[in-house]
């Protein structure tokens, strides 16, 4: 997860939500810019999903996320789009 916000805030927010997960902060924009997410202004980032590959390569780009079913639509596309499981033979 990629967010505009302090790397403070981003903290905060994960452990308000018990998150084992890591929020990388982009507070300049960067990411944001490059990957076209930036919304109105500036003001905050579109809630994209890119799947990128090991070698790099984006395989997918889900533009209707939906936070409620976020997980469950990430861990079918990652299915779908043959990552390796955690854990499984061939996994990094």
């Amino acid at each position: 997860m990629v967010s505009l916000d302090s790397p403070e805030k981003n903290a905060e927010f994960a452990r308000s939500l018990g998150g084992n997960f890591p929020v990388i902060s982009d507070p300049g924009k960067e990411a944001a810019k490059a990957y076209g997410v930036l919304g109105l202004g500036g003001l905050y980032a579109r809630r994209w999903t890119f799947y990128i590959d090991s070698g790099g390569i984006i395989r997918k780009v889900d533009r209707d996320v939906r936070p409620e079913t976020a997980g469950a639509d990430v861990a079918r596309t990652l299915a779908e789009l043959g990552f390796p499981r955690r854990g499984s033979p061939g996994a990094e």
